[in-house]
């Protein structure tokens, strides 16, 4: 099937090119702790042998920082560092990468009382003393608080297309255009539409593609097919990854995942289903990742899907998240949301907080809950 992709521009990410008319690449991203330089190194060896153009890495502190140097000696891998709330951190591991990524929600953590414009020129000025490409990722989770308080709440896509459009007048202003962009959320039908939306007013910005917390597979690789699907069919998208919960050894899943997806458009084996998981039990998991802070976080999602399959004909919500970056924001969405500590799972309805659980108590937890939501909508419709 040929496809006319958007025009957008070229930009160079190590030893790949997004964007242009070039391929579009597939990423994956690291789920070990980074300052464990060499599980780390292997990991990123191991989705580049299987294919990856470009495998990202956390980095949360300056210990992490301070590894990148010595994984990056280790790998030949195209590396993009995904900066968490230090922003000032890009001075330390932009010399070692071919891309920081950068969340406009995110800035808001640090100095608060320092525009945010001025904690992005630094990220883009360093950026360009070290030849490095700049993702801004905007997630459905962790808007910028002031863009959210512009727009109803209910409409979550309004404040991330306004802060997406704003940081890229920003860096076209400051004479930066190797950058793309990313808006993710956890349901396909949003991703399609604010991605959709963004194209039609930027066609000029490569797209980075995916649905954040696609969670566990097969039902992670469906979500995020029917998205891409849909986004790339129309031209839509110049680089992609697939985020599963899935086990650190099992990490290349997302490449090979990813490939199928793309083997599957280009030859017409599409399916146009948008209206994905509207009257059924949907879960959704965030990708294992290096912020994960128990490894039984993988565990526990799978065990949650295992224990609510007797729930699968209601519309119900329940997210699993793996670390405390993401997870107090992106679970208030959900019917249920679990996010997970070092020793404690914290349990959520919507943005209500119901409390911290061992891991070995919150699924029966969490079935309460489950059992009760049930009751009360079953209830209202009788």
């Amino acid at each position: 099937m040929e496809i006319a992709r958007n025009p957008t521009r070229a930009v160079r990410i190590g030893s790949i090119t997004v964007g242009g008319g070039s391929p579009i690449a597939v990423q994956s991203m690291t789920a070990t702790a980074t300052r464990d330089v060499a599980a780390t190194a292997a990991q990123a060896n191991d989705l580049h042998a299987h294919g990856a153009d470009v495998v990202r890495i956390a980095v949360d502190s300056r210990q992490d920082a301070e590894a990148l140097a010595e994984i990056r000696r280790r790998t030949a891998a195209n590396l993009a560092v995904d900066l968490q709330e230090n922003y000032r951190l890009v001075r330390d591991v932009a010399p070692h990468v071919d891309k920081v990524r950068y969340n406009p929600g995110h800035l808001y953590h640090h100095e608060r009382e320092k525009p945010w414009q001025d904690k992005v020129k630094l990220i883009v000025e360093t950026a360009g003393e070290h030849d490095t490409a700049i993702r801004i990722g905007v997630n459905c989770g962790s808007v910028d608080p002031e863009k959210q308080r512009e727009f109803e709440s209910q409409d979550s896509l309004a404040p991330m297309l306004a802060s997406a459009w704003e940081h890229c007048e920003l860096l076209d202003r400051l004479g930066f255009t190797r950058y793309v962009v990313s808006l993710k959320d956890s349901d396909p039908a949003k991703v399609i539409e604010v991605n959709r939306r963004f194209a039609e007013e930027r066609p000029d910005v490569p797209l980075h593609l995916g649905v954040t917390e696609a969670g566990l597979p097969p039902d992670g690789i469906i979500k995020t097919r029917i998205a891409f699907e849909q986004l790339i069919s129309r031209g839509i998208g110049d680089t992609i990854r697939v985020s599963l919960t899935v086990p650190n050894a099992r990490k290349w899943e997302e490449i090979e995942a990813g490939r199928q997806i793309l083997s599957d458009i280009a030859a017409g084996r599409v399916r146009s289903v948008v209206d994905f998981g509207r009257q059924s039990l949907n879960i959704i998991s965030c990708p294992s990742c290096s912020r994960v802070e128990n490894e039984a976080f993988v565990e526990l999602a799978q065990q949650v899907k295992e224990m609510t399959r007797y729930a699968e004909e209601h519309a119900i919500t329940i997210a699993v998240m793996g670390c405390r970056v993401n997870g107090p924001g992106e679970t208030d969405d959900a019917d249920l949301g679990l996010w997970c500590g070092p020793k404690h799972v914290n349990l959520k309805r919507r943005s209500e907080e119901l409390g911290a659980f061992p891991y070995d108590e919150i699924l029966g937890r969490l079935r309460e809950e489950l059992d009760a939501l049930i009751a009360r909508r079953t209830s209202s419709v009788t």
